[in-house]
């Protein structure tokens, strides 16, 4: 189980590091059993410009369960509306190191869905 972890944060880094010569905003990714966590995070890496959360007191009552596909849909179109409304419409999709399967890709679609470019 830790080889696993240790693998995902290698990958991690390795993606970081690509995205943090790009210069570019990126949409960063967490997630848990229980929940899903999106930010937004400005070029030098220092300052979180809108997030979201299953895990945000409006959000569980209209979600049963924070951690399925739907709870994952619902927070991409919020962080990309948040987004928007920060005046970003590009950013660099950073899935820590996680599989673009699942939770993960139905968050980016609602995203671009919802108007942000990646």
């Amino acid at each position: 189980m830790i080889e696993k972890k240790q693998s995902r944060l290698r990958r991690s880094r390795r993606t970081r590091a690509k995205i943090a010569e790009l210069k570019v905003v990126r949409l960063t990714v967490n997630r848990s059993n229980t929940h899903i966590y999106a930010q937004v995070i400005d070029a030098s890496g220092g300052k979180v410009l809108a997030s979201a959360s299953s895990a945000e007191k409006a959000l569980r009552a209209e979600l049963k369960n924070g951690g399925n596909i739907k709870a994952a849909a619902v927070i991409g179109k919020l962080i990309a509306e948040k987004a928007i409304k920060a005046g970003v419409e590009t950013v660099a999709f950073d899935r820590s190191g996680y599989r673009f399967h699942g939770r993960v890709k139905a968050l980016a679609e609602a995203a671009r869905e919802a108007g942000l470019k990646f």
